[in-house]
């Protein structure tokens, strides 16, 4: 089952590590491949919601935001860029070679020289901003062969009134209940082995869930991330 971790030295270091390596990769793609980037940490590691299931590796989360692209790039070169510069920082620190799944970047899971030796792993995901402000993520559609798969720019999910939502259950003083409920949630989805309602789902889920007990609203959210209300 999830559990939160609680151990804030350890949870400060594995970030501190995770982002020295994220530095890393925006400098060589901007001195190799003259390619500007940006880094965000994103999802749980981001909201103080790190969860761990019993003594399986933690996932910290990761986006790569282009600022400066060369526009003659065809969406695969720039996945293979980001790749190749992802293995060199890895390399450098004695680490495994990347893992290129759909929609990340994956690096074998980790563990600090010294203190708490939980083992954790980075996801990092590839994405550009759109002219309305959305993102887009760049998605390798694997069709069994390298000559036949396909790298395309997805929407990322709709998260619509999400951030104002936080702020009032923050002023409010119940970011404790989403804390919670979002605990709830993943080890509900957990016991029932359901693989369609990822972490950023469940997040919206706990905060709406505590955002409609403030306002007495009826609402819910599709495993697409929709929302949907009665």
């Amino acid at each position: 089952m999830y559990r939160y971790v609680e151990d804030k030295r350890f949870v400060s270091k594995m970030r501190q590590f995770c982002g020295s390596i994220m530095q890393e990769l925006c400098h060589t793609l901007k001195r190799d491949w003259n390619i500007g980037t940006v880094f965000f940490l994103v999802g749980s590691g981001a909201r103080n919601l790190i969860l761990q299931n019993e003594n399986c590796p933690i996932d910290l989360d990761y986006n790569l935001e282009f600022v400066r692209l060369d526009p003659s790039l065809s969406e695969r070169e720039v996945k293979e860029a980001v790749r190749c510069a992802f293995n060199k920082v890895l390399r450098r620190r004695g680490l495994p070679d990347c893992q290129d799944s759909t929609a990340a970047l994956t690096t074998a899971t980790m563990s600090l020289y010294r203190g708490n030796p939980a083992l954790f792993s980075m996801d990092v995901c590839i994405v550009r901003r759109e002219p309305d402000g959305t993102l887009s993520r760049l998605i390798h559609q694997k069709n069994g062969s390298v000559q036949l798969d396909r790298y395309i720019w997805n929407t990322a999910c709709n998260s619509d009134g999400l951030r104002e939502k936080v702020q009032l259950i923050r002023q409010s003083g119940k970011w404790g209940e989403v804390r919670q409920a979002y605990l709830s949630l993943k080890n509900q989805y957990l016991r029932r082995n359901d693989l369609y309602h990822p972490s950023f789902i469940c997040y919206i889920e706990a905060v709406n869930q505590v955002y409609c007990t403030m306002t007495n609203k009826t609402e819910y959210v599709t495993w697409a991330g929709s929302l949907t209300r009665k």
